[in-house]
């Protein structure tokens, strides 16, 4: 019976000390409950974006503090893996960040700046594409000014488009088989869109996005409006599960579901951008409804409609095109009342063949000749009433073609038409005032 007790009493003993020794490993291991993997740093028009690659979710706290200027990040149960000496701070007001334990278990990481900023932060949850994230932004600190609609008194203003590249910074958008990414591409084609835009007198190009950093989709809308755009036009090279999904397209806003089943998946991957671009999630979009709900809504759509026949009409003359006609979907960068928006798919770059036509230089050019033709013959048409293209139009339309008949002379025919014999020469380049029966010529307006 001694033996036995002895032995029982050794048992337990033996197992209680495992206990302690599984308890102390398993606490060891878990002091750090998240470990920042990487840091990266993104500059934008108007603010720097550093983002902090996380193992796993965690929870945080920001502080800004002064003399010297600094943005100062505590992460709850948090190690550092990554090598902030390495870290690249392009143009920012970043000068330097560095890193510190906090307590036994936190992570202080200091961001030394050498300007004023405005921080903000948030957390984002792993996706497909990235795990979990910590964001933050430093606003550079501007004086801002009041947005106030200009109308020209001459009724010839520029006719506005905005120009939209997909994607950006973190979110790379659709890879090709060769590693071609998305957002370089379509950046590389609005840029030469802007180039040709800039050269045609009668329209000022705006760029949503000018290098490599990403801009939320409510932000993209939201900067089109600012501008006063008559049209945002989003370019993107999307893929698909199919790599020989194949051929261009052109998309509007559906006030409805999507017009195929195309159109909804390059809908979804297009929406998720902000998850992984990096959005505060709590940014919801919630006005949709009242968007949709809007009069001018009816309009907008029309026009994108037609300018969209417009644009792929031209793209067919350069590429095979996926679908003829402006198919239809719930697009989130579209989602404008008052902006008529079209997104233009330059192709699939999950296709080995596309993807080797949207590297070169030479296809990127055509692409965005293309769209440039669909959008200038649309608004030669239909431009809006208080624009130089809509006061040319008029005048064109006033001016009359005429045929000389026997008996007719230029000061008899300036009479006849209350304009001037040298309005009529400057017209039709006349080195005198002689014409001859049968000759043509244009009468100008008044």
């Amino acid at each position: 019976m001694l033996l036995d007790r002895l032995f029982n009493s050794g048992l337990r003993l033996v197992q209680l000390l495992l206990l302690v020794l599984v308890s102390q490993v398993f606490l060891s291991s878990s002091v750090f409950a998240a470990t920042v993997k990487d840091v990266r740093v993104w500059r934008a028009p108007d603010h720097t974006r550093v983002v902090l690659d996380l193992s796993s979710p965690t929870s945080h706290k920001i502080m800004q503090l002064a003399n010297p200027d600094r943005i100062v990040i505590d992460i709850n149960n948090a190690s550092l893996k990554a090598d902030l000496n390495s870290l690249e701070l392009p143009d920012s007001p970043v000068s330097r960040v560095r890193s510190a334990v906090k307590g036994k278990h936190d992570l202080r990481v200091v961001l030394d700046v050498n300007s004023k900023v405005k921080p903000r932060s948030f957390l984002l949850k792993a996706n497909k594409q990235l795990g979990d994230r910590l964001v933050v932004d430093l606003y550079d600190k501007k004086k801002t000014s009041q947005v106030v609609k200009h109308i020209d008194d001459n009724k010839k203003r520029d006719i506005v488009i905005a120009i939209d590249a997909g994607h950006g910074g973190e979110d790379p958008g659709a890879s090709g088989p060769n590693r071609l990414r998305e957002k370089h591409v379509v950046l590389a084609i609005a840029k030469e869109l802007n180039y040709l835009l800039k050269k045609e007198k009668g329209y000022k190009p705006v760029m949503i996005r000018t290098g490599d950093y990403y801009v939320g989709l409510k932000t993209r809308r939201g900067l089109a409006r600012k501008a006063q755009a008559d049209l945002m036009v989003s370019i993107h090279a999307d893929a698909f599960s199919d790599p020989r999904a194949h051929g261009t397209s052109v998309y509007a806003l559906s006030r409805r579901g999507a017009t195929s089943a195309m159109a909804q998946a390059l809908a979804d991957d297009a929406n998720n951008s902000d998850l992984v671009g990096g959005v505060s999630l709590s940014d919801k979009d919630d006005v949709l409804a009242g968007v949709l709900a809007d009069l001018s809504m009816g309009a907008s759509l029309d026009i994108s409609t037609q300018l969209g026949k417009g644009v792929i009409g031209e793209m067919g003359k350069i590429s095979r095109l996926h679908s003829r006609k402006v198919e239809l979907a719930n697009f989130s960068v579209l989602r404008s009342a008052d902006v008529p928006s079209i997104l233009v798919e330059t192709g699939f770059i999950s296709n080995p063949g596309e993807e080797k036509k949207l590297k070169t230089k030479a296809y990127q050019r055509k692409m965005s000749r293309a769209i440039y033709n669909g959008i200038v013959k649309h608004f030669s048409n239909s431009p809006p009433q208080d624009t130089y293209l809509a006061w040319k139009k008029r005048q064109r339309d006033k001016t009359i073609n005429y045929v000389v008949t026997r008996g007719d002379t230029l000061s008899g025919i300036a009479k006849r038409y209350q304009v001037s014999v040298n309005s009529i020469r400057r017209e039709n380049d006349l080195a005198s005032s002689v014409i001859k029966v049968g000759q043509r010529i244009v009468i100008p307006s008044s």
